[in-house]
């Protein structure tokens, strides 16, 4: 098999294995689904990923490039922090159109069952988001484009920890409005409060 056929065949049961896990679970899938959607053997899936936990790292992997990509997209369109800040919420609605979930928030919930290398793509996946995250917010504070009182990599865990839950929580009810409603809220606590009115002139009594 050449090069560019082995490529394309990875990356087509990369792209099998990533819609099976962002519905079902790492644990959710076998090879044996893989092979029967692509219609291979599950040796040729071996020959590609000898295991399971190969294959598992190298999503995680893939996933993270990717969505590193868009957020470096993000900020090269530029604007206001406010702007990036619904992007960035942005893919994870765009994730949950395609009736999935995120595909780290999906292995997070199954962390302890992973395999040690799985474990550290999964960390670095949100390692990534925070850091990008606390970049934006440090800067649209200073900017005066948004306000918050904690550090910036405090708050952009509370961003990625709230958006990942609230994506589980609406697929629970099968409702994305769920989810646009804790990222309306999420994003509004950022807002400034309007500058205070200023003090009315007073006004001299007229004589009587």
């Amino acid at each position: 098999m050449s090069e560019p056929r082995r490529i394309d065949a990875a990356e087509r049961i990369l792209d099998t294995a990533q819609q099976l896990a962002q519905t079902c679970g790492f644990n959710g899938f076998s090879y044996a689904d893989i092979a029967l959607q692509l219609g291979v053997t599950k040796a040729s899936l071996h020959y590609h990923f000898p295991s399971k936990a190969e294959l598992g790292r190298a999503l995680i992997a893939r996933y993270r490039e990717r969505f590193v990509e868009a957020l470096a997209a993000i900020d090269h369109r530029g604007g206001k922090a406010t702007g990036k800040l619904r992007s960035y919420v942005k893919l994870y609605h765009e994730v949950m159109h395609l009736d999935r979930m995120c595909l780290c928030g999906m292995f997070a919930a199954e962390y302890a069952t992973l395999p040690p290398a799985m474990q550290e793509e999964l960390r670095r996946f949100f390692d990534a988001n925070e850091l990008w995250l606390s970049g934006v917010l440090e800067r649209g504070r200073s900017a005066r484009e948004i306000a918050f009182r904690d550090p910036p990599r405090e708050r952009a865990r509370v961003l990625v920890g709230t958006l990942e839950g609230a994506m589980l929580l609406a697929r629970a009810y099968g409702d994305d409005k769920r989810f646009q409603c804790v990222a309306r809220h999420l994003l509004a606590e950022l807002t400034p409060a309007p500058p205070a009115p200023p003090p009315a002139a007073s006004r001299t009594a007229p004589p009587s």
